[in-house]
């Protein structure tokens, strides 16, 4: 999915959980959906007890929970996530991952340099 093959003005996916169907036991495959000087957009399928290990980033982000359930942990705070759950975290913030089923989770990333449109 390169977005400078793309001849339109918009980048639709009909159906984004199933871009990753095939993940085989013991795996975390991720596919960058769309990348540009704004945002950067990963959408990421984890095996059942896969984790993402604590890390931070750089810039802020929001994590969507597309299908299946989750232990996310957000600096020192552990929540239960799943279907529906939508979480926005500041730069620098310690978080981790771990899939308690089959997950399927959309990462969003602020560009560490990107900024506002002006009104």
């Amino acid at each position: 999915m390169n977005n400078q093959l793309n001849t339109h003005p918009y980048l639709l996916i009909d159906d984004i959980a199933n871009l990753l169907v095939d993940v085989p036991d013991d795996s975390i495959i991720s596919r960058t959906i769309h990348k540009d000087e704004h945002i950067n957009v990963v959408l990421f399928a984890f095996a059942t007890g896969q984790t993402l290990s604590e890390h931070t980033a750089a810039s802020s982000a929001i994590i969507q929970i597309l299908s299946g359930e989750a232990v996310i942990g957000l600096g020192e705070d552990s929540y239960e996530a799943h279907a529906g759950t939508w979480i926005h975290m500041q730069a620098c913030l310690p978080h981790s991952v771990v899939a308690k089923t089959p997950l399927i989770m959309l990462l969003t990333m602020q560009q560490k340099n990107s900024r506002p449109a002006e009104a």
